[in-house]
């Protein structure tokens, strides 16, 4: 087997999908463990979800394997990131 069939479309489709996804879970684990998501919008969090929606259709149809594994954990994440936005945007502050 010589690097040629190691290095394929899927491959580059693979790494990117890797690197792309990891992205969000530092914001995730910073957004539970500081129990705060003020510094996250909430307008780009639901465009991004409805746009990976839609990367996962196109995945669907196409049979991008790669495309789609990748969007179904980037939206589990960033739907995880807004549920934990709701959660702790709804908290009263207290003055002081």
């Amino acid at each position: 087997m010589g690097i040629d069939q190691l290095i394929t479309p899927n491959t580059f489709g693979f790494i990117a999908a890797a690197l792309t996804t990891i992205a969000f879970i530092p914001q995730v684990i910073k957004t539970w463990k500081s129990k705060k998501a003020d510094d996250v919008s909430i307008v780009m969090l639901l465009m991004f979800i409805t746009g990976l929606l839609f990367w996962i259709i196109y995945a669907i149809e196409t049979n991008a394997f790669p495309v789609l594994i990748a969007n179904i954990i980037t939206f589990t994440l960033n739907v995880t990131i807004l549920i934990l936005k709701l959660i702790y945007g709804k908290r009263p502050t207290t003055a002081g």
